[in-house]
């Protein structure tokens, strides 16, 4: 195999377990197995992939993939995604709330994420922004206020590092730049995501509060904000691609 698109086109089932043929054109990634298997038991369809690196399942032309966490896992999907050209990808992730107004359980649409992850200089140089597709997190905002749900915007803080909340030089530096939140991934997607020429997008659910010891994730915190508040963040994330296919919109926010 010599060229990109001869080595997607290989591993994205290879990644996967599931033929090209076989995906929606509308994706949604997400970094946790229960999306996935909350999205298949909803609707009676199986989990293709258990034991590879990405399990996936699909139903009325949308994919849900777990691709594991962090920023150089998200530039391989966004990279295998290239494969089938999705009409758009929307990523439910999880994030850490900066501000004192957040509160556990919060959504967040990130209208744009910094590149403090490191993986997307490999696309584009530092002064290119990671931005969403416009019309795809409008999307997004229209299905929220139909679940009559509230929800913030603002930027995202895009990390490599996982374990930095005993660092208080890093969350000054987070404070300085303002940002609404901090995760592993939003800011790689958008930019592979843009490299790649696939619209995408994010919705954020805001599970912990890592700028104060007593906010930090543990694994009690964690199990009580998947029992509380996925379903519904899965629920949106899925009526909102359902809304650009029943309306038969395009989301690509330029020609590319």
């Amino acid at each position: 195999m010599k060229t990109k698109a001869e080595i997607v086109r290989n591993w994205l089932p290879r990644y996967t377990g599931q033929s090209l043929e076989s995906f929606g054109k509308y994706i949604l990634l997400t970094n946790f197995s229960n999306y996935v298997e909350l999205f298949a038991k909803w609707n009676k369809v199986k989990v293709v992939g258990m034991g590879k690196p990405m399990q996936c399942a699909t139903a009325d032309n949308i994919t849900i993939i777990n691709f594991g966490m962090g920023s150089p896992t998200a530039a391989t999907v966004m990279d295998l995604l290239s494969a089938i050209q999705p009409k758009a990808t929307l990523f439910l992730g999880k994030c850490g709330g900066l501000k004192r107004r957040n509160k556990i359980g919060d959504l967040l649409l990130p209208i744009a994420a910094i590149r403090g992850e490191g993986t997307s200089n490999d696309y584009f140089p530092p002064e290119v922004p990671a931005l969403p597709a416009f019309a795809l997190q409008k999307a997004v905002s229209t299905t929220i206020r139909d679940y009559k749900v509230d929800y913030w915007t603002g930027t995202v803080y895009s990390t490599n590092r996982r374990v930095w909340e005993h660092d208080d030089q890093f969350k000054k530096h987070l404070l300085k730049i303002r940002v609404y939140a901090v995760d592993m991934e939003t800011a790689t997607i958008f930019t592979v995501g843009f490299y790649n020429k696939i619209p995408t997008g994010a919705l954020l659910l805001i599970s912990d509060q890592p700028m104060t010891p007593d906010g930090v994730k543990t694994a009690k915190s964690d199990t009580a904000v998947t029992a509380k508040y996925v379903e519904t963040h899965l629920k949106i994330g899925i009526d909102s691609l359902k809304q650009l296919i029943n309306d038969g919109m395009t989301v690509r926010h330029l020609k590319f």
